[in-house]
């Protein structure tokens, strides 16, 4: 009797893990602190690109994501909106945002987006060279303002992404590789504030990154 008992409580706890065990792109979105994104009450970043050691674009954000109140600041002017309800009457700016924090939280949205994914378990990081894990990542048409866009995403064995391909519409010839690097925690939010592409030419980057 006692041994059957074990057995049926060893079979229970190992049903139970096999239904906590959490996928790939959940790990990923984890490993970069989706946990705590529920606690930020305000999130401001300065969005930045250089190409040739020019600085082509910087805006900064301030956004609220219990409120979707998005606030973005350029030498130029200020616009605030509601990301939620005013976005098309701000289409211009919605998409900015959109592009801006993309970068900056794309792990969350591996878990927060409508995606298909496939992972490999060993492939070849297209800058390093480094023998790492891929997933790509697939938007269906009509997904957003860039549907059909495909994201290879490359990561060690503690699901913290080191690279990745976009691949605009999921061409396979205009192909965009980058690095993901100078990882800095923010209030539990494990962040890359900088992404080069193979020769350095170009860089896109974060600064005044701050989270409350």
């Amino acid at each position: 009797m006692k041994k059957i008992t074990l057995a049926f409580l060893l079979l229970i706890i190992t049903s139970c893990a096999e239904k906590e065990e959490k996928s790939v792109v959940e790990k990923i979105a984890e490993a970069h602190g989706l946990d705590q994104f529920e606690e930020i009450e305000e999130l401001r970043f300065t969005f930045n690109v250089k190409v040739n050691d020019s600085l082509r674009t910087s805006r900064a954000w301030t956004w609220n994501p219990k409120t979707n109140m998005v606030t973005l600041t350029t030498p130029d002017s200020t616009v605030t909106y509601n990301h939620k309800t005013e976005a098309s009457e701000n289409q211009q700016t919605d998409q900015r945002f959109i592009n801006d924090q993309y970068w900056l939280l794309f792990p969350f949205h591996l878990v927060w987006d409508e995606m298909d994914w496939e992972h490999t378990e060993e492939a070849t990081a297209p800058i390093s060279g480094d023998s790492m894990q891929k997933v790509t990542v697939t938007y269906p048409d009509g997904a957003g303002y860039t549907p059909g866009d495909v994201y290879e995403i490359y990561f060690g064995d503690d699901h913290i992404i080191r690279e990745w391909i976009y691949r605009s519409g999921g061409s396979t010839e205009n192909l965009f590789p980058a690095t993901w690097e100078g990882y800095k925690e923010f209030n539990g939010l494990y962040i890359s504030t900088m992404h080069r592409n193979a020769d350095g030419s170009f860089e896109l980057f974060f600064t005044e990154v701050s989270i409350e």
